[in-house]
């Protein structure tokens, strides 16, 4: 099957999702099949998972004391990670502790990446007086550092209880979006000048009509990525601010480290205690941060062709034919992310106006 005009080629000739090929058929959008992403969605399934069953599955109370040791008991049996100080059973513990976890880290990660969305996409298309006062607003919280704003204002608000969880968050998420929002407010300055949004206003469109179906659905991959990081930023925020006594410690991996230090646990030896919630809150940032890599491999089609050298494909029935890349050089970038700039050349059977990505 010839491929007609105009339409666009990955590395291995093969049409992207969601391009039409000559006979007239669309091909299905294909789900990324990227190792990163494939693992980051196991780990956070697993995480989520656990955090709603947990509670359920776990074998003991997580306060229940067990009058047995006078010191913390080492993994057994009875007792898979061990026990605390208090004789509390570790394992009950850290299966009841990430379900707090994830939902302010969630929470703040929806609040934050709306108030991104909001003050970026809105300064970047207004502009003028509009664009001078939400980038200042932007700025401000940039500058502003977080870790002593969080002090302050859990300190007013003093420890908060199991119930105060969105209040948590929504408190996290005040300092969280001020990037994404000059990230959005940025993108939107570059599309805001473009054909079809200028063809928009022509026919009369209202404003925020535009940035909702025009703008928005642009900046789609750019507001998921946003999220994630948010995500990963309230993650480490909340088990620091547990850790530090900011936040009720009952019961999350935070609060476990910080009892865990407060029993000098580290210096006596009681490793059980503290590696299973540090390794658990160090899992759950692991896979937000391969879902994030993941993403900007999926929508970037440089990042989707790293790692190829060469494809040639041969006729098949039907008399299709794969384009063939060649003279390709690799340079690797931030995060160990190769990226491919080289020429791609096509076989006679693709039409003069076909565009090769790599």
């Amino acid at each position: 099957m010839a491929i007609g005009i105009g339409t666009e080629l990955e590395a291995g000739g093969a049409p992207i999702a969601g391009t039409v090929a000559a006979g007239g058929r669309r091909r299905a959008l294909r789900l990324p099949r990227s190792p990163k992403i494939l693992a980051g969605l196991g780990l956070l399934a697993f995480f989520v998972l656990l955090s709603v069953i947990g509670p359920f599955v776990a074998p003991y109370s997580p306060d229940q004391i067990f009058a047995n040791s006078p010191v913390p008991l080492p993994p057994s049996a009875a007792h898979w990670l061990g026990t605390t100080n208090l004789q509390q059973d570790v394992f009950s513990q850290l299966l009841v502790g990430g379900g707090d976890m994830l939902l302010v880290a969630f929470l703040a990660g929806v609040i934050a990446t709306a108030l991104s969305v909001v003050v970026g996409v809105t300064a970047g298309y207004l502009g003028g007086w509009a664009d001078e006062l939400l980038s200042m607003l932007a700025n401000i919280f940039l500058v502003m550092p977080a870790l002593p704003l969080l002090v302050i204002l859990f300190g007013f608000l003093g420890k908060t209880g199991s119930n105060d969880l969105f209040l948590v968050g929504l408190i996290i998420s005040v300092t969280g979006w001020a990037w994404g929002a000059r990230v959005l407010r940025a993108q939107t300055l570059s599309m805001r000048n473009r054909e079809y949004i200028d063809s928009a206003r022509i026919i009369g469109e209202r404003r925020w009509r535009i940035i909702f179906t025009e703008i928005l659905p642009n900046l789609t991959p750019i507001v998921a990525s946003s999220f994630l990081f948010t995500v990963l930023y309230a993650v480490g925020t909340y088990t620091a601010m547990a850790f530090l006594g900011l936040v009720n410690p009952d019961w999350n991996w935070g609060g476990m480290l910080f009892y865990a230090q407060g029993a000098n646990a580290e210096l006596t030896g009681y490793w059980w205690w503290f590696i299973p919630p540090g390794l658990a809150v160090a899992l759950l940032g692991t896979s937000l941060v391969l879902l994030n890599f993941g993403i900007d491999e999926f929508i970037n089609p440089r990042l989707r062709a790293a790692g190829l050298t060469r494809r040639t494909g041969g006729g098949g029935s039907g008399g299709r034919r794969r384009a063939r890349v060649r003279r390709v050089r690799r340079s690797q970038q931030f995060a160990l992310t190769p990226v491919i700039r080289g020429v791609a050349r096509t076989p006679a059977g693709v039409g003069s106006g076909s565009e090769v990505l790599p």
